[in-house]
């Protein structure tokens, strides 16, 4: 089962080295990482899917609470959160196929982002698996090249991803 894995870390050098040599030592398949700038200078947050049951999860929120650079970390599970991905589909553009390019792009409201004489580029974002199902579709067509960033992830409600100073770990079950 994937288990999303939430950090609020610091934005230093070297901090995503310590977390996925952490990964690697303790034999965790790290399926995606995202880490991005949040809205407070000096502070990042990242997004892990990892392949894992849930004692192994539990367990890699542990020790990445043990970092000293993690601030806060949590996994969502399978629990009431909100993942998009975003991906980038050059897809090969034919006079034969064009209509139903056209049309695929309209139905999961993707942004047509670049087009030539011979491919168009879509911008597509969503939840992991619907752009699953989008890229199945254009598979059809002719994909040329494509770009995908992995999920980014977070609790759904009031609460946000927050730390206090101190590194800390919750697990969140549902």
């Amino acid at each position: 089962m994937s288990y999303t894995v939430l950090a609020l870390i610091e934005d230093q050098p070297g901090v995503l080295n310590r977390i996925t040599s952490l990964c690697r030592r303790r034999a965790f398949n790290i399926e995606s990482l995202t880490v991005g700038r949040t809205a407070e200078p000096g502070r990042s947050r990242m997004t892990c899917v990892i392949e894992a049951d849930q004692a192994s999860a539990e367990r890699l929120v542990a020790y990445l609470a043990r970092l000293v650079n993690v601030l806060h970390v949590e996994a969502l599970g399978s629990g009431p959160g909100v993942a998009r991905d975003l991906a980038l589909v050059k897809v090969a553009l034919t006079p034969k196929h064009c209509r139903a390019l056209l049309q695929i792009a309209d139905e999961v409201r993707a942004r047509i982002v670049d087009s030539s004489a011979q491919t168009m580029t879509l911008e597509i974002t969503g939840e992991p698996s619907g752009i699953d199902g989008v890229i199945a579709r254009l598979s059809a067509i002719g994909i040329v090249e494509m770009a995908r960033t992995g999920p980014v992830a977070m609790h759904r409600g009031d609460s946000p991803l927050a730390a206090n100073g101190s590194s800390s770990a919750s697990w969140r079950s549902v």
